[in-house]
């Protein structure tokens, strides 16, 4: 099994910009895809990005497109979600995960999880 670890979080004004980090542990690092899921107070964890294990195929959200870019280092056993354009609707704890299957929408393979990272975006 895979641990994850996800830090970069913090409070930033609507408009503005954070890089979160996912690092991980357990398994060789470049042989399955990464993604980041969300979960803002008293509502479900939804999935926000992933990306394939050698990085060339990302899917995003509806509500990041345009405005978050995932990308990985398999040197750093790294995962990074760029955000951009913030928004008070992006305030939530970010996690990430390896997806069941790497696409769209697709749930967390792991039932267990880090701490997450918080985002909190003022307006």
């Amino acid at each position: 099994q895979v641990g994850f670890a996800e830090s970069g979080g913090g409070l930033v004004q609507a408009g503005g910009s954070l890089r979160l980090s996912c690092t991980a542990s357990g398994s060789p690092f470049r042989t399955y895809p990464v993604a980041w899921y969300r979960q803002a107070p008293e509502k479900e964890r939804e999935f926000v990005a992933s990306i394939s294990w050698s990085g060339d195929r990302s899917y995003y959200a509806d509500f990041v497109k345009g405005r978050f870019t995932i990308t990985r280092d398999n040197a750093r056993n790294t995962v990074n979600l760029q955000m951009y354009n913030l928004k008070p609707d992006d305030a939530a704890v970010y996690y990430c995960n390896e997806p069941r299957t790497l696409g769209e929408y697709e749930p967390p393979l792991y039932d267990s999880w880090g701490q997450g990272t918080q985002v909190s975006v003022s307006s």
